[in-house]
């Protein structure tokens, strides 16, 4: 019976004619699914790279442009310049030329200069204390002008100025008299001790010059600058001309940087306007600073060398004065190119700013260089860090060395920039990176913010 049935289905499947198989009722095969081949990983990664770039490079143009538009149409952006171009060239100067020397256990300074006189023209280039304080001049007494107009009486237009100026000040002394007891109780040596210290303080010096000066503004408001100049060349004749004391050489600190606060006052007088004026501070700050270099037996080096039986800056020397009003008459002819060179949003961002932290760099810059010297002792005797700066091969190290006290110092500003700055803000809130002056009130009153 099976067999009868299997053989009549065979006969029928003969004579039913076969239809061919359609694409709807053919069956489907299935495929493999089809792995996607990734993307070239290094192209991938530049591609990345390029939009991350991209949008860094629109955010910082936004950025500089509000900064930009913020600022009022009347600010001096040369004289910003200035001051953060003298700031920028002392943290590099002592960057370059201070060396801390490892021996034996110990840490004492050392100076390429020391070893290679001919690199002297190094100081000419980054010894621009000379301009810093040409700026303060004009800016103090330009303020003390406004603040006697608005009737803001002069202990509070001080008291206003120097907490400005010894605010950040707390933090790096404070920070080093842990620092100093911490070494001295970990049983590191009084002299190296001794030379780090030294070395991180040393910037407070010239604040207290600078506040000395800003205190007296209201006498050196109409003074002449050739009379500290007269002061500072009858010092230098009595030390080295007539065997006078040493120690009057000090009398010094405060004249010879009175020169260049006076330059500032001369300027905000608007004695100083013209072009000649620079040229002629130019001319004849260079010409006596060779001639006494020349002749008269003064060192070449700006900055004091150890060692070396004269110091042009530790006190101040004539030709370290000088050499000032040159650096001063340069600064006069540069006003007007970087007046235009500022016009461009993100120059004037980032000269801005420098402003905005100037007194943090300052005062921490040589803290970071020491930081990162500690740190590579870890590592051993580094070249460039802690041996003697006695060749070119230092030099070139030393050069590599500079992006890495940069990162550190910017690890400083993150950690005391609060110091200057105040608070950070929150959101919604104007940033500090300059102080634009609306009026507003009865009478026209005046509502200052930071923008």
């Amino acid at each position: 019976m099976r067999e009868s049935t299997i053989h009549e289905e065979a006969a029928t499947r003969r004579t039913t004619p076969q239809t061919p198989p359609t694409a709807s009722t053919a069956p489907k095969r299935r495929t493999p699914p089809s792995t996607p081949i990734p993307p070239s990983t290094p192209t991938r990664t530049a591609a990345l790279r390029t939009a991350a770039l991209r949008t860094a490079t629109h955010a910082i143009g936004d950025g500089a442009r509000r900064i930009d538009a913020v600022t009022p149409a009347e600010r001096d952006r040369a004289v910003d310049a200035l001051r953060a171009f003298a700031i920028l060239g002392v943290v590099l100067g002592h960057w370059l030329v201070t060396a801390l020397v490892a021996d034996g256990g110990a840490l004492h300074t050392a100076s390429p200069l020391q070893h290679m006189p001919w690199l002297a023209p190094i100081s000419w280039v980054f010894q621009t204390l000379a301009v810093f304080f040409l700026v303060g001049g004009h800016v103090a007494t330009k303020s003390y002008a406004s603040a006697r107009a608005r009737g803001t009486t002069y202990g509070q237009w001080l008291r206003a100025r120097l907490t400005r100026l010894f605010k950040p000040v707390a933090a790096v002394v404070t920070l080093w008299t842990v620092a100093t007891v911490g070494l001295l109780a970990s049983g590191t040596g009084v002299g190296t001790v001794h030379t780090l210290v030294k070395l991180a303080l040393s910037p407070l010096w010239f604040l207290l010059v600078f506040a000395g000066l800003t205190a007296a503004t209201p006498l050196l408001t109409r003074l002449n600058p050739l009379w500290p100049l007269a002061v500072v060349l009858h010092v230098d004749l009595m030390r080295f001309g007539l065997g006078g004391p040493s120690w009057l050489g000090w009398v010094n600190v405060a004249a010879g940087w009175m020169v260049p606060y006076t330059l500032g006052a001369a300027w905000t007088r608007g004695e100083l306007d013209r072009r000649r004026a620079g040229w002629v501070l130019l001319l004849c700050g260079a010409a006596a600073t060779a001639a006494l270099v020349t002749w008269a037996g003064y060192p070449a080096s700006m900055v004091g060398v150890p060692g070396a039986a004269v110091s042009n800056l530790n006190p101040p020397t004539l030709a370290a004065v000088t050499f000032g009003v040159a650096q001063c008459g340069l600064a006069l002819l540069l006003r007007e190119p970087l007046r235009r060179w500022l016009r461009r949003p993100l120059a004037w961002a980032a000269v801005a700013l420098v402003n905005l932290s100037a007194m943090t760099i300052f005062l921490w810059h040589q803290t970071s260089m020491m930081v990162v010297t500690a740190v590579g002792l870890l590592v051993g005797r580094l070249p460039g860090l802690h041996m003697v700066p006695d060749g070119l091969g230092w030099v070139a190290a030393r050069l590599a060395w500079l992006p890495v006290f940069a990162f550190a110092l910017s690890v400083c500003w993150v950690a005391f920039r609060s110091y200057e700055q105040g608070p950070r803000r929150r959101s919604g809130r104007p940033s500090r990176v300059v102080r634009v002056h609306r009026r507003g009130g009865p009478a026209g009153s005046r509502t200052a913010r930071r923008a």
